[in-house]
């Protein structure tokens, strides 16, 4: 089936099932809101209680998810498909990491928010260079080499971050730790993190094309006219910053780029021009409903919403590295 013919309603799919999971974010909590109720909120009507509920609490947080999401399936998405492997993401590459460990180091400075973001880029793209150029060494990366890598370097900015949680203020140390394991429970401003997630889609999605062509390999896309070099740190250096608004929005979400991009190629084909968009979609409804159930399993009490991502996330990883024997 041609991928014009297909990619519509796959889409449409995914959009409907976005909306639900953010209808679904809005209405359910402590206070529980009927989808009339809610209907007549979002028109201008309803209880002040519902309306503060929706408008003042959950609407910011669910947008924020939705967008995190977003961010981490597209930066999965990019990784995966530049690497020609499907265990590529920015949580297990270390990437996360790197992030989480610029952001923390901004705000034990009481660094500003742009400039807690911007640290993130940085600790970001730090560690994609690490892991990609430890890799390579004097000869070509293999997948099993790159994991390895990942792995070595996600560990050790783990150790890093131990350190810097040990100089933190001690009545820091809890909601820090919370935003370390993926928390949305202050993500009251999902304003960065669409204004990232739209011009980042927008842009990749011209380079759906030449992606398709370097799925195949690098010396068949050179042969093709594909600048090889100049879209692999590009699109390098997009996924980096996915990553780092991704993790300084949420904190550090895990496996959403691993599961999301992954299970679409098993329905969708490997068509980037398709993936890529079906990849925010579907990414920003798991973390949604994700953190609808974190925040919801053992109300009042909230869990991060990592640990959901992370029971997903773990059983998928197990299989697709069985798989890639």
């Amino acid at each position: 089936m041609p991928v014009a013919s297909r990619s519509l309603p796959a889409l449409l799919l995914l959009g409907v099932g976005g909306l639900l999971s953010l209808l679904m974010a809005l209405a359910v909590g402590s206070v529980s809101i009927s989808l009339d109720e809610l209907l007549a909120v979002l028109s201008g009507e309803g209880q002040i209680l519902h309306h503060e509920l929706v408008f003042s609490l959950r609407a910011p947080r669910a947008l924020s998810a939705f967008a995190t999401g977003g961010l981490l399936a597209l930066a999965g998405a990019l990784m995966q498909v530049l690497l020609r492997n499907p265990l590529a993401d920015p949580y297990v590459l270390g990437i996360s990491g790197g992030a989480a460990v610029g952001a923390l180091l901004a705000m034990l400075l009481g660094l500003g928010t742009a400039l807690v973001s911007g640290s993130a880029f940085l600790g970001a793209l730090l560690s994609t260079v690490l892991v990609f150029g430890l890799a390579q060494g004097r000869g070509s990366w293999t997948p099993a080499r790159l994991l390895l890598t990942g792995v070595v370097i996600a560990a050790g900015w783990g150790a890093v971050i131990t350190f810097l949680l040990t100089l933190s203020p001690t009545e820091k140390l809890p909601g820090m730790l919370y935003w370390l394991m993926g928390d949305l429970s202050y993500a009251d401003s999902p304003l960065a993190a669409w204004v990232v997630l739209i011009p980042v889609l927008l842009l990749t999605l011209p380079l759906g094309r030449s992606l398709n062509v370097l799925a195949r390999g690098q010396l068949q896309a050179a042969a093709l006219g594909v600048a090889v070099k100049p879209l692999e740190w590009g699109v390098y250096a997009l996924a980096s910053l996915l990553t780092a608004v991704a993790v300084t929005t949420a904190g550090s979400v895990g496996f959403v780029g691993l599961i999301v991009p992954h299970m679409l190629r098993l329905v969708l084909g490997n068509d980037q021009r398709l993936i890529l968009p079906a990849s925010v979609l579907a990414g920003g409804a798991l973390l949604t409903v994700a953190d609808t159930l974190a925040r919801t399993l053992m109300a009042p009490e909230q869990l991060p919403v990592g640990v959901i991502t992370a029971l997903l996330g773990v059983p998928t990883f197990l299989f697709l590295l069985y798989r890639s024997r």
